[in-house]
C-alpha cells in the first residue's frame, strides 16, 4: 500500500476545525460508548487524512469489485434436489 498524498486531501483549515468541533460536540452529547468510539475514530481520520487511502492506492480494485458485483447479479442455477 502506498502512502496517501496529503496534498490531494487538503481542505481549508477553517473547514477542518468546523468538522472537528462538530465531531467533538457529538461525541460529548452521546450516551453510547460505541458512538463515542466511532466519533473519536472519525476525529482521528479528519485530523490525519494521510491515514486514508484512495482508489489510486489500490490499482484494479474498483474493477475487481465491479466484476464480483456482476457475478452476484448473474442468475444462479436452481437446485434439483
Amino acid at each position: 500500500m502506498t502512502a496517501a498524498d496529503i496534498a490531494r486531501l487538503d481542505v481549508p483549515r477553517e473547514e477542518l476545525e468546523r468538522e472537528l468541533a462538530t465531531l467533538r460536540a457529538a461525541r460529548a452529547r452521546t450516551l453510547s460508548e460505541s458512538q463515542r468510539i466511532a466519533y473519536a475514530n472519525d476525529e482521528d481520520l479528519v485530523a490525519h487524512p494521510e491515514w486514508s487511502s484512495q482508489a489510486a492506492d489500490y490499482p484494479g480494485w474498483a474493477e475487481h469489485i465491479a466484476a464480483l458485483a456482476a457475478l452476484n447479479r448473474k442468475p444462479q442455477p436452481r437446485s434439483t434436489t
